[in-house]
């Protein structure tokens, strides 16, 4: 089957999405953090478009939102799809909130249409898939796969001291029951399909219009604290200074070169937070923290990368007369997509002639966390340049069109199969 898709609409929708923003007219990006004003009011301009389209709206306790196109046997489990709308600090507008237009997109075209369709639709928004506010990502999909439960809400806090937990109270969404409303087990879900950008260069690169995601990196982030002796950087010599910058710096160095020997595309591991104090250009500092992240599809390169980096942080800190500590504070599992559902997406490729490429995703995902209940696929679309979280971030309109009609009939689909 052909979808059509309305690409300007698209377009409008996603620039009307930019223009919630609470980062100022001096910076060319967007920055919508969870539960700030403007995300609250760009929560409700997504509501309404699904509501337009005939779509039911619901929120858990944890503020994820369903928007439900109603299926002929509505006692059956939904088909899912969608993303998120926060963004990280000074973003571009297409990580995440293409997934989400794409989908009501498609939804759009099934209702309008009246395409059969025994399964319901949910159009999903996930809380906080950017960990930018609270400092821990995918909150909302983490929640629905029972690893953040409400208590644990009142131990992560933004810069401000805030509890994720009091801001779900302010707002009203503990007076829900949490795990009601918001813990999903196997089975209440048939399967899920995220649609995304791809955030990398190879189908630009490759010139081909889709990508289909066998597999997705996940993360563990390690908390460091480096702690020297503060000192004149003018009267100190060299031979008697215990340095944390230079502690640091080696272990960041180590670090770079550990996963480089890895060999491939999905070791990654990265440095881009750093705390210096004093922080000052003629004093030695005494004290560096800074948080290290490393990605990886295969589990047990992730944690023997993870265990050598920890391992050599308590070597360079013996050697250096430095006081060392490191926590890792997320340690998520590695993925792989439903051989079934990547199976439905390249044959509606198939039928429309659009040229695809089996990938693996080094970002990861709201999919990642969800995949604990139910079967998950990714629908990748082109970046240009590879470039993303930043303003100049763009996706070819043609290619959003594209990966809203490959979906569209993705979903289709699957909410008229009996089972995977």
């Amino acid at each position: 089957m052909k979808c059509t898709a309305d690409g300007n609409r698209i377009l409008s929708e996603l620039e009307k999405l930019k223009t919630f923003d609470m980062s100022g007219p001096e910076q060319p990006g967007t920055t919508r953090m969870l539960f700030t004003d403007v995300e609250m009011e760009a929560r409700e301009y997504v509501k309404s478009l699904m509501l337009e389209i005939g779509m039911s709206v619901d929120e858990d306790a944890i503020g994820n939102i369903y928007g439900t196109l109603r299926g002929s046997d509505p006692e059956l489990a939904p088909v899912w799809s969608g993303s998120h709308i926060d963004t990280v600090i000074n973003a571009g507008m297409y990580d995440g909130m293409f997934g989400v237009i794409g989908a009501i997109e498609s939804c759009r075209y099934i209702s309008e249409n009246d395409i059969p369709h025994k399964r319901s639709i949910q159009v999903i928004i996930y809380s906080s898939e950017e960990p930018t506010r609270f400092g821990m990502g995918c909150v909302g999909s983490r929640a629905m796969a029972g690893e953040l439960p409400l208590e644990d809400t009142k131990n992560v806090f933004d810069d401000n001291g805030i509890s994720l937990y009091d801001e779900l109270e302010r707002l009203g969404f503990t007076k829900k029951d949490y795990d009601k409303t918001v813990l999903k087990k196997k089975g209440d879900v048939f399967a899920s399909v995220e649609m995304h950008i791809e955030q990398a260069p190879v189908l630009e690169q490759k010139g081909i219009p889709i990508g289909i995601v066998e597999g997705i990196c996940a993360p563990s982030y390690i908390q460091v604290c480096i702690e020297g002796e503060q000192k004149h950087a003018g009267s100190t010599p060299m031979n008697v200074r215990r340095d944390a910058m230079t502690g640091a710096a080696e272990i960041i160095l180590r670090l770079e070169s550990l996963a480089r020997s890895y060999g491939n595309t999905h070791t990654v591991a990265t440095v881009g937070k750093l705390s210096v104090f004093p922080n000052a250009s003629n004093v030695i500092p005494g004290k560096v923290s800074f948080t290290i992240d490393i990605r990886d599809v295969d589990e047990s390169v992730k944690t023997e990368l993870t265990e050598k980096i920890c391992s050599y942080i308590d070597c360079i800190c013996t050697m250096r007369g430095l006081i060392g500590s490191h926590e890792i504070t997320t340690d998520d599992i590695p993925c792989y997509s439903d051989p079934a559902i990547s199976a439905v997406i390249e044959e509606t490729c198939r039928e429309n002639n659009i040229p695809y490429n089996r990938m693996t995703s080094g970002a990861y995902h709201d999919s990642l966390l969800i995949s604990d209940f139910v079967p998950v696929a990714m629908i990748f679309v082109p970046s240009h340049n590879g470039i993303s979280h930043d303003p100049a971030e763009f996706t070819e309109l043609s290619d959003l069109v594209t990966g809203t009609e490959v979906l569209c009939g993705t979903l289709i689909k699957l909410s008229n199969l009996d089972s995977l």
